[in-house]
Order: structure tokens, then sequence, then C-alpha cells
């Protein structure tokens, strides 16, 4: 299971989307409509998942089976990633004493989220959507009476 350079740049253009879907809607509902900053934090972390997924799914790994499981291990996948990051700061902040905002950001903004997005890499290619390669859509060269192709071929 080799990684191939368009799965990375796929994963990746997900991962950019996905970012900013979650920080726009994140500043929109915490200083546009006020909202409590964890309720806040909890909406935009859904959308973020679900503008990755659908990237991932409909991009990166288009062709591979793409349903409820999916999205629930997807997320699942998501979850241990920020937990990941929460580890990060954790560890740096109590457990080594760099106390200060710059060192809390190091940890959960830069060595936390390098660490997630391997762990986010890993969990979507072989626990959502099975490994690299897979079998491609099939293509219907040709219309059997009585048989019916998506619009898109």
């Amino acid at each position: 299971m080799s990684v191939t350079r368009s799965e990375v740049i796929g994963f990746a253009l997900a991962g950019i989307c996905a970012y900013a879907a979650d920080l726009g809607l994140f500043v929109w509902l915490r200083s546009g409509l006020g909202w409590d900053p964890i309720a806040a934090k909890s909406l935009s972390f859904v959308a973020g998942c679900t503008v990755a997924y659908l990237g991932n799914a409909f991009g990166t790994y288009r062709g591979r089976r793409v349903g409820r499981r999916e999205y629930a291990v997807f997320f699942a996948v998501n979850i241990a990633g920020a937990l990941v990051q929460l580890l990060c700061i954790a560890v740096s902040h109590y457990g080594l004493g760099f106390t200060s905002p710059r060192a809390d950001t190091l940890s959960g903004a830069v060595f936390g989220m390098a660490l997630a997005t391997c762990l986010r890499f890993w969990g979507t290619r072989t626990l959502v959507f099975g490994g690299s390669g897979g079998s491609p859509p099939e293509r219907h060269d040709r219309v059997e009476e009585g048989s019916r192709t998506s619009w898109t071929g």
C-alpha cells in the first residue's frame, strides 16, 4: 500500500477546505452571533469534519464506498486526532511546565496538528476508505435496454 502523490494532495486540499470551514464558522458563530465558545467550536468541528469527509469521499477516494458507516468512522478518527492535539498541550503545559500562550500554541497547533494529521491520514485511508488503490467507479460504455446510468456517465 504505497502512498500516491495525488492521494496526499487530495487529502491536503480536503483538509484545507475543512480547516477554512471550521475556522470561518467558529469566528462567525462566536464573534458575529455571540455564541458560547464551546457550542461554537462543537458545531464548527462537526462542519469541518463533514467538509473533510465529503472532500475525501468524492475527491481523494472517489469510487470507494460512501455512507453512514464511513462517516461515523471518519468522525471517530477526527475525534482521535483532536484528542492527540489536546494530549500534546496537556503534556507540554502540565507535564513539562511550558505554560506560555506561545508554548500552548506550538504544542497544540504545530506539534499536535502534525501528529494528528498523520493519524487522520492513516485512519482515513485504512479505516474509512480501505487503503490505497481500490476499485475505480464502474463506467458503462453502452446502455442496456431498460437500464439506467447516472448523469455523470
